[in-house]
């Protein structure tokens, strides 16, 4: 039986050659980022210029908005092409993808996930439903985020009359994946770690694609001590391992048991809320929760809505996920989004998007970057910066009711929120209610033939997907409907004859509880 090698990460790093494509695991915050390994290729690169022209394939968003994580592959020359589900967390790569110095192209993350695992079993690629009606869609753009991505990497197809989207298949060269530690025989495991996400398919992609397997770990084990059920990455998959015992469970924090799953701890202290837009927006998008549903949280002021659930002591009402594949727990917020604390389950994150994309989530609740007259919903691409929208095409798509929440404008708007109303005291220089979206990221006209409930919170004003048409639903007390709303908009909604008014409690009926809200 052939053992994997130990070697440094300055070895590892010259595994890679010219021209390969290479497989990243990771989200933001470190989770399961094979970070040693990372600034040893990006050594290498600035010390000797190899390799160079690298494809880079990432699902979800890598860094810290700064140095690590993908920012660490974003020199030019080092990469030629980029396919990343989540972008925001590398501004350099944003960069260079906007100066037209990479071709920069975006899948959902779910569907390079599960493409993965049809590269590891040699199809031909992914048949899906996902991306139908979206930028995504080569009757669209394809996916492409600049002029420099001319490739073809979706096919629009029809199957037994069905309408569908083959996401082609392409080798791994390299895959680099982070686990917890490694036997000697090259078993790996990744049982403290805070997700599985798709570290299995990425490997299974490249060993079968006749590419190497590279493993970051913290601890090197003898053989024969991770038991059978806990190797999550089978030696016979492995080329080389390399053993970073400074490893950290996110960038923050080296260890916690509550984190990986190991044990349940006491529930974290809360700090009470800032009554702001965000707290009225995620108050009012809570009274959206079905007891029993199986619910879905996105990256921002959707990760509030979940908060809430924690702070009312009312997690048992619902099945809470997050596309990384943790379910329960109380979801932590920011950098560190895609961890749980005391989660109840953890599976990986290909077969969770198996069980959205077939229908098993009933609520989603997204954020959203700009809502057009259609109902149409931008989060991928904003003034020409490929941003990425990491699962929620994935989630909009195939959740049965889907809840956007954001602040009604951006930039410079000044609003008081207390005493059971809200008061603008400066609008907002950007709208994010406009006539056209600048990218499709949800098709409000598939939503509509798919038969979803679609519902807009914004502090201002609630809206519905309502017979075709945006709609408005609901309007915050103390504002007028025309000043304030329709006259701040770039197109007219439909109007209820008699718009309901948000309910004050959400606006802070406490005078005590007054306070001001500047959106940035």
């Amino acid at each position: 039986m052939r053992r994997a090698q130990f070697i440094s990460a300055d070895e590892a790093a010259r595994v890679i050659c010219d021209g390969n494509t290479v497989a990243l695991v990771g989200g933001g915050g470190g989770l399961l980022e094979a970070a040693h390994l990372f600034e040893a290729i990006e050594r290498r690169f600035l010390a000797a210029g190899e390799p160079r022209n690298l494809t880079l394939i990432h699902a979800l968003g890598l860094g810290d908005r700064n140095t690590t994580g993908l920012n660490r592959f974003a020199h030019e020359g080092l990469v030629a092409k980029v396919v990343g589900g989540h972008w925001v967390w590398s501004p350099r790569m944003q960069a260079l993808a906007r100066e037209e110095k990479i071709a920069a192209y975006v899948l959902p993350a779910g569907v390079l996930m599960q493409l993965f695992r049809e590269i590891g079993a040699g199809r031909p690629g992914l048949l899906s439903h996902v991306g139908l009606g979206t930028f995504i869609d080569p009757r669209i753009e394809g996916g492409r985020m600049n002029h420099s991505a001319r490739e073809t990497l979706v096919e629009y197809v029809t199957i037994a009359g069905r309408e569908l989207l083959l996401y082609r298949a392409f080798p791994i060269h390299v895959a680099i994946v982070r686990g917890s530690l490694a036997d000697e025989d090259g078993n790996i495991s990744v049982q403290n770690e805070a997700a599985k996400l798709d570290v299995q398919a990425v490997a299974l992609a490249a060993r079968n694609s006749g590419g190497k397997v590279i493993v970051q770990v913290k601890h090197r084990v003898p053989a024969g001590s991770i038991p059978a059920h806990q190797v999550h990455i089978p030696a016979a998959w492995v080329s080389a391992i390399v053993v970073d015992p400074k490893q950290r469970i996110t960038y923050d924090i080296e260890r916690d048991a509550a984190i990986n799953g190991s044990q349940r701890c006491a529930p974290s202290p809360q700090a009470p809320a800032v009554l702001d837009v965000r707290e009225v927006i995620a108050r009012r998008a809570f009274r959206e929760i079905s007891d029993g549903a199986v619910v879905n949280f996105g990256f921002g002021i959707p990760d509030a809505v979940a908060r809430l659930l924690v702070e009312r002591g009312q997690q048992q009402r619902v099945f809470t996920t997050i596309e990384h594949g943790i379910y329960g727990g109380e979801l932590m917020t920011g950098m560190q989004f895609g961890f749980s604390r005391n989660a109840s389950a953890m599976i990986d994150a290909p077969t969770q998007f198996d069980f959205y994309s077939g229908g098993g989530l009933d609520l989603a609740f997204l954020g959203f970057g700009e809502i057009d007259g259609r109902g149409d919903v931008n989060v991928s691409k904003l003034n020409g910066t490929p941003i990425g929208p990491g699962g929620f095409i994935d989630i909009a798509h195939n959740a049965r009711r889907v809840v956007f929440c954001g602040t009604f404008d951006t930039r410079g708007a000044q609003v008081s929120v207390g005493n059971g109303r809200l008061s603008i005291l400066r609008p907002g220089t950007i709208r994010k209610l406009v006539r056209k979206v600048e990218q499709i990221s949800f098709s409000a006209a598939s939503a509509r033939s798919r038969g979803q409930e679609i519902t807009y919170v914004t502090e201002r004003a609630v809206f519905r997907l309502l017979d075709g048409s945006v709609t408005l639903t609901e309007v915050a007390p103390g504002l007028d409907i025309r000043r304030d709303i329709l006259d701040q908009m770039d197109f007219q909604p439909q109007v209820l004859s008699a718009p309901l008014l948000m309910n004050a409690a959400d606006f802070g009926a406490d005078p005590a509880a007054q306070g001001s809200s500047q959106i940035s």
